[in-house]
């Protein structure tokens, strides 16, 4: 059985492959399918369904791409992810949905960038959109702008200095909640994905009314798989799942260069995503 890959990201939003590089070194590590779910953006997808399609048809070995996308949410002062997979990302009111989203985020990084310039360095969101164009620009845009201008040593330094939760130039931004995300998805006819539990560190009671109250909205599924998992982890969300009937998912959460040592497909190494988890998830669409 093949391995699959159902969370990653291309240089449409912080990782460093154009969605075309990112479904060719999928084709060479032998996956059966890819997920592209870049955050809060869709920009990626058409690039690389058609390219994949175009080797298909050529005779060539592809991939399975599956469109996605990877929303930031709140869940009162946590930050919470929700994955939507099978998304329908045509469809105008998701579209338009969408952008009122990342108009939000728009909002946050002209104020970032005005605080940054008050700390003497020379940036605006005109410069970060010239220099990282048709990208949403995250905060990994801005640590290596940072890290190219010379203002930092390397990203983490940009991170410590100037880009982290609790640093003086920091601007939060409304998001959605996670309830409201999965309720977007589902109207875009996809699989809403709580992703990367372990990652909130909110506690067994708190985890499981999040996910509760998610599974009342339409939560359809929950990574079982991700790349810094334990094996107490992976069984955690398995019960998870098997409490709730959820669908089980997984992936990378490949970045490129811009997560040195996280490898498409197997993390760190000792990551697996079986592809009968994907064909369950076709099932479950009725596909």
């Amino acid at each position: 059985m093949k391995a699959i890959d159902l969370h990653t990201h291309t240089c449409k939003s912080d990782g460093s492959y154009t969605p075309a590089e990112l479904v060719d070194y999928a084709i060479e590590k032998d996956l059966a399918a890819i997920a592209i779910t870049d955050h809060d953006s869709i920009k990626g997808l058409d690039e690389a369904l058609s390219h994949a399609a175009a080797l298909k048809e050529k005779g060539l070995p592809s991939v399975e791409v599956v469109p996605g996308i990877e929303f930031s949410t709140k869940y009162g002062e946590q930050d919470v992810h929700v994955v939507g997979l099978y998304i329908a990302y045509d469809s105008p009111s998701f579209r338009e949905a969408l952008e009122n989203f990342v108009d939000s985020r728009t909002t946050r990084n002209q104020k970032m960038c005005q605080n940054l310039q008050g700390a003497g360095i020379d940036i605006s969101y005109e410069k970060l959109r010239t220099r990282y164009p048709d990208s949403v620009i995250t905060r990994a845009h801005y640590a290596s702008y940072l890290f190219e201008e010379g203002y930092v040593q390397n990203r983490h330094d940009a991170f410590a200095k100037y880009l982290g939760d609790h640093t003086k130039y920091f601007v939060p931004r409304e998001k959605v909640t996670p309830v409201q995300a999965v309720r977007l998805i589902l109207s875009a006819g996809g699989i809403p994905i709580l992703a990367h539990p372990p990652l909130y560190h909110m506690g067994n009671s708190r985890l499981d009314g999040l996910t509760a109250s998610l599974k009342e909205a339409g939560l359809m599924g929950i990574e079982a798989f991700y790349s810094t998992y334990t094996n107490q982890d992976i069984r955690d969300m398995q019960r998870l799942a098997q409490k709730y009937d959820l669908l089980l998912s997984g992936g990378s959460d490949f970045h490129g260069e811009n997560k040195p040592g996280l490898d498409l497909g197997c993390g760190y190494g000792k990551l697996f995503v079986p592809e009968e988890l994907l064909t369950k998830m076709k099932v479950r669409l009725g596909v």
